[in-house]
């Protein structure tokens, strides 16, 4: 179901069901939960990948015809947990698409704060075509991304977004040649865990809080985060390398 890794200080996970296009069952979204448990604690970074051409198609509908209403509540909660526990770790999440990212698939690519597509990758929310709802936190996450009504008509119509619109909508942030989206997603990995560690976890932790508050409690917020990171002798051997011209320490 799931493959992981650790080299580099960076944590992998790569969605394991090529044949199933890796659609998300209760086996898979349970074991991404237990990988996340384990995280190794020198981990730096999670980079989220896929065997196969498609990224994630979403649900597993085989499953899902058999559950009634309470059991189809408890589904989502637990996807909303896991989604949760991955983007609110702590550690700098990276996702690497490529061909199908649709319903759940999406929902699980939006939990990374870094997100790489290549041309072969397209965008679907065909619930409205299944007659079923978002469940993993998509209705919060995908809409506060592209907008509510941007969400909304992809639901409604199921239409496909390719991935040069989706760059441009925002569901990516770099666009690479087709099968060159994991080595991409790798070099971007490697360059966050050069960064100072305390800042990352500010960047992921702090940042999407601050974006919810008003304005008066965020800029609050951002004055304790700043004091918090910028204190700590990493970020002075860091400043005093940048003020002696040694560009590593900006992580050029």
């Amino acid at each position: 179901m799931l493959d992981t890794d650790f080299a580099d200080g960076i944590y992998r996970l790569t969605l394991a069901r090529p044949d199933k296009r890796n659609a998300i069952n209760a086996a898979l979204i349970l074991a991404i939960e237990q990988a996340l448990v384990a995280t190794p604690a020198a981990a730096r970074a999670i980079l989220v990948g896929a065997q196969g051409p498609h990224f994630c198609a979403g649900l597993d509908l085989s499953e899902h015809q058999a559950r009634d209403a309470r059991a189809v509540f408890e589904i989502s909660q637990l996807w909303q947990r896991v989604f949760n526990r991955l983007q609110e770790r702590g550690l700098p999440v990276v996702v690497a698409m490529s061909g199908a990212v649709i319903g759940g698939g999406l929902e699980l690519a939006v939990t990374g704060q870094v997100r790489v597509a290549d041309r072969t990758t397209f965008y679907q929310l065909p619930e409205g075509r299944h007659g079923v709802f978002v469940g993993g936190g998509g209705s919060v996450r995908i809409s506060r991304l592209i907008g509510a009504d941007r969400m909304g008509e992809m639901m409604l119509t199921g239409r496909r977004i390719d991935a040069e619109e989706g760059v441009r909508l925002g569901l990516s942030h770099y666009l690479v040649e087709p099968g060159e989206a994991l080595a991409k997603g790798r070099e971007l990995a490697l360059r966050i865990v050069e960064n100072a560690e305390l800042a990352n976890w500010a960047i992921v932790t702090a940042l999407p809080r601050i974006a919810e508050m008003s304005a008066g409690n965020g800029y609050y917020v951002e004055s304790l985060t700043a004091a918090l990171t910028q204190t700590g002798p990493e970020v002075a051997g860091r400043i005093s390398g940048f003020l002696q011209g040694d560009t590593s320490q900006q992580g050029q």
